[in-house]
């Protein structure tokens, strides 16, 4: 049995599970998630607490327990706590602006580029070098993190870019010259 799929999912007060028509659907202060359910995966609502089971232990039915739980327990903290990733931007002259909904980032090249965040994902700026990502969807906050990030990337010289907060960056030393010949 899957470790993670027979954990049951405790169900926080403000928070209403939903299980009809092959999908949960989660209700909570921050907003309504809803995620479809495979044939071969249960999903039971018993005492205040979400219960996953397969129906047969095929490797797919297997591999599909764990991750429906894990999709579902996601689903519940979004819609109560919610998701943040932050970002980092490191090197001379490269920041980071808002204006409105976008973020107005300078990063080296000879225009400034600008982003847009998808609905359900909201952008704050600290300071002139990060950059927060908030959302319900685990998932969604993640992607807007990555394609922020795929803007400038860091490179491995000097560290220069876009890097997850606590992101450690491997240096390159670069070129040793010619310092053996004469």
């Amino acid at each position: 049995m899957s470790r993670i799929g027979k954990l049951p999912i405790p169900v926080p007060s403000g928070v209403n599970v939903d299980v009809g028509d092959g999908a949960v659907r989660v209700t909570g202060p921050k907003g309504e998630l809803r995620q479809p359910v495979l044939s071969y995966v249960g999903v039971s609502i018993e005492e205040g607490r979400v219960l996953v089971e397969r129906s047969g232990n095929a490797k797919q039915h297997r591999a599909a327990h764990g991750l429906t739980r894990t999709l579902i327990n996601n689903m519940i903290v979004g819609v109560s706590k919610g998701f943040r990733r932050s970002l980092e931007i490191q090197g001379v002259g490269y920041r980071v602006a808002k204006a409105g909904e976008k973020l107005n980032l300078t990063l080296g090249y000879s225009h400034a580029v600008s982003y847009e965040p998808p609905n359900g994902i909201t952008l704050s700026v600290e300071g002139t070098n990060r950059i927060h990502v908030d959302g319900i969807d685990k998932q969604q906050v993640g992607q807007v993190a990555a394609e922020i990030r795929r803007l400038r990337p860091p490179e491995p010289y000097k560290g220069k870019g876009v890097r997850y907060s606590g992101e450690y960056v491997r240096k390159k030393l670069g070129k040793a010259g010619k310092a053996g010949k004469k």
